[in-house]
């Protein structure tokens, strides 16, 4: 995606700038995160602020947000780092709740585009996978404000306190779908890390059911769009979750 981010300082202070190229959609979401949901963080100074934006021109500016990206550092496998994470995901997540009577059918619809399209998941799972959605139910599902990328790498560390950037993805949607990365990848690999995790959060959204259904959309999603831009490492991600989901249900 053609985005330019740039650091830029001006009388001494120091901003982001991002600009979104034509087929941008994630500067626009950023930008109405900013201007809706993002106030219990940067209030206590846990995320950046927004100095200026213009959807029309795809321009995002905000105060630089010191501190190292967890990802990739020892902060990645500290309880503490994902205790800060999961108080500041409820945070988030507390506001402005709606009930949305058409979600599951149109998530469905959007993982049932995806196996259409092209992937490389096998035609005998692609298949299960078709007939299990099939026989899903669609509730009314409660959306929340949601982050969309909930994982260490839009996680930054200062002083031993974590903050969040990078709100591309943020949009309604219900609160367990912000477990989804973490499930698959951090959770997985030390349990700990999820113990901490519902401890900042304080319950655990995770409603079997609903959960199962958004494990295995996930999945979907993941392979297929890493298929489409080439990243054959979240590729294989995807085929992982994708087995992982399959073998969770039974099917």
């Amino acid at each position: 995606m053609a985005t330019t981010v740039l650091e830029m300082t001006h009388a001494g202070s120091r901003f982001i700038v991002k600009a979104g190229g034509d087929d941008d959609h994630h500067v626009q979401r950023e930008l109405h995160a900013h201007l809706n949901w993002l106030r219990p963080w940067t209030d206590r100074g846990r995320a950046p602020t927004l100095v200026q934006g213009s959807a029309d021109a795809k321009l995002l500016i905000t105060r630089y947000l010191p501190g190292e990206l967890v990802l990739g550092s020892k902060q990645a496998d500290d309880t503490s780092t994902y205790r800060q994470a999961g108080e500041l995901l409820a945070l988030l997540h507390a506001q402005t709740p709606v009930t949305d009577d058409d979600y599951e059918r149109r998530e469905n619809e959007k993982s049932l585009a995806s196996l259409s399209g092209p992937h490389r998941i096998a035609a005998t799972i692609a298949e299960r996978l078709r007939a299990e959605i099939a026989t899903w139910p669609t509730p009314p599902a409660i959306l929340v404000p949601t982050h969309g990328d909930w994982q260490p790498r839009n996680w930054v560390v200062h002083h031993g306190v974590v903050g969040v950037i990078d709100f591309g993805r943020a949009a309604m949607r219900p609160a367990s779908t912000d477990f989804a990365r973490l499930a698959a990848q951090d959770f997985c690999r030390n349990p700990n890390l999820e113990a901490a995790f519902l401890d900042g959060y304080g319950t655990d959204p995770r409603e079997p059911g609903a959960w199962h259904r958004e494990r295995v959309r996930a999945a979907i999603g993941t392979a297929a769009w890493a298929y489409h831009v080439g990243d054959e490492r979240f590729e294989a991600q995807g085929h992982r979750m994708i087995a992982e989901a399959l073998s969770s249900s039974g099917t």
